[in-house]
């Protein structure tokens, strides 16, 4: 269940931090995600992904090691797939969704949501 929980946060923080290439075509997006709650450091999840984005779309994936605190390393798979659409010149809205499967917990999925305004 302590790994499940790791594993499912971890998994929506990179979610939240990571962001997708700007050019479109192939990319690689390797990514070191920790987590903590309050001081005490709980694990981290260290991904190498290979993606294609086009446009406003990404989808990227590739096998990804959990860390948690105290516990052996275990190797599984994460990956994300996200869009973002410009509403105006100065207003964009994005989305994404991401999972991550390791063999000792349930896959863990996250998704983010947002807006972003320049000025």
């Amino acid at each position: 269940m302590f790994k499940l929980l790791i594993a499912s946060g971890v998994a929506v923080s990179a979610a939240v931090l990571a962001s997708p290439a700007q050019a479109d075509g192939f990319y690689l997006n390797p990514e070191f995600n920790a987590g903590w709650s309050g001081s005490d450091f709980t694990g981290s999840v260290l991904e190498g992904h290979v993606g294609w984005e086009k446009g406003g779309l990404y989808l990227q994936g590739g096998p990804a090691l959990a860390q948690p605190d105290g516990g052996d390393a275990e190797l599984g798979f994460s990956g994300k797939m996200g869009i973002s659409a410009p509403v105006s010149e100065s207003f964009d809205v994005y989305g994404e969704v991401s999972a991550a499967k390791f063999d000792d917990v349930d896959a863990g999925y996250g998704l983010k949501v947002g807006a972003k305004y320049s000025f």
